[in-house]
């Protein structure tokens, strides 16, 4: 089991920056890979960003490639997500999601991630 809890949702102006955070429980953390996907009012969750197991891979959405970056601290069992130039199309609950076992091609795929926290909320607004 694994329980993860997510940090750092605010509002911000346009061109601002965001660092959020994914605290996750549990033993093994540093077997699971983590990814932030994000859901706008209206619109299907969708895949922003993920981080394998040991740190070695990261994957971005077309969307924030080159705005965003993942990183994770295994010691202290957390992922963040650090996110630059934010635009108002960026507005969403951002949600991290976990797994185990995930193959590469996998790691954009939200029905592959078993474990999921309750969001935070990102506001890009003047």
């Amino acid at each position: 089991q694994l329980q993860l809890v997510e940090s750092g949702g605010a509002l911000v102006q346009p061109g601002g920056s965001l660092r959020l955070s994914c605290a996750a429980s549990g033993r093994t953390f540093s077997d699971y890979t983590v990814g932030w996907f994000r859901q706008a009012p209206g619109k299907e969750r969708e895949f922003v960003a993920a981080i394998r197991s040991r740190g070695g891979t990261t994957r971005f959405a077309d969307s924030v490639r080159g705005r965003f970056t993942i990183s994770r601290d295994n010691a202290k069992h957390t992922v963040s997500l650090q996110m630059n130039s934010l635009q108002p199309e960026d507005t969403a609950v951002y949600y991290c999601a976990a797994a185990t076992g995930m193959i590469l091609s996998s790691m954009t795929r939200r029905d592959q991630y078993r474990y999921w926290g309750q969001g935070t909320q990102v506001i890009v607004s003047s």
